[in-house]
């Protein structure tokens, strides 16, 4: 696959409280950074994003007394909003990227779920599916219009960013092996069902770090 001048790499979440050791640690999400790292070398445009959330964030299950983190969900002004410990809060050491994600000449943080009373998995709108975060502006006044993603999670952050970038005309194409799941249960095979149904494609990275 040749990489074009209108492509730019999204590595998604790559923070210390999503890796394991973390609050909410995707498992062997340490091993996709050598990979991540490797691949964003080859592309001239490189956005990260952080989750960036204050304390009592709506998604915190200790600020819903009685609810438990990945079991439980709340009945949200925009939806069904799954519970999860305590994570990235902003400023705090989980919040941070990982010291060995390697990229210098990413152009772009991109934080996201800010808000205190609504969450934000997609890098381009949050939750309620009309507040946007800008990206999208941002890629657009750059010329870049073919988005590959990795990083974490691939069934929550990765998965609903990726799916934006498509209903939002952009060419979405995730790294499946670059990537790493929280997966709870169906929440894999309803991503995979997702993509199918947009038009996103999943490919290795072996395509673009052999080319």
């Amino acid at each position: 696959m040749q990489l074009r001048p209108s492509d730019a790499l999204l590595v998604i979440d790559m923070q210390l409280d999503f890796l394991p050791g973390g609050a909410l640690a995707v498992a062997d999400g340490n091993d996709i950074l050598p990979g991540i790292n490797a691949l964003a070398a080859r592309f001239p445009h490189v956005i990260l994003t952080q989750d960036w959330h204050p304390r009592n964030h709506i998604s915190f299950a200790s600020t819903h007394p009685g609810k438990h983190p990945f079991t439980d969900t709340i009945k949200a002004s925009y939806g069904t909003q799954h519970l999860w410990p305590d994570h990235c809060i902003q400023g705090n050491r989980g919040s941070d990227l990982h010291p060995n994600l390697f990229i210098p000449h990413a152009e772009l943080i991109l934080r996201k779920g800010f808000r205190e009373d609504i969450d934000s998995y997609s890098a381009f709108t949050e939750n309620d599916q009309r507040t946007p975060t800008g990206l999208a502006g941002y890629l657009r006044e750059r010329g870049l219009t073919r988005l590959f993603f990795t990083g974490v999670a691939y069934d929550f952050c990765v998965g609903f960013s990726a799916l934006a970038a498509a209903r939002l005309g952009f060419e979405s194409l995730v790294i499946e092996d670059l990537t790493g799941a929280v997966n709870l249960p169906n929440t894999v095979a309803a991503t995979n069902t997702a993509f199918a149904a947009a038009s996103v494609q999943r490919i290795s990275s072996v395509a673009l770090l052999e080319e």
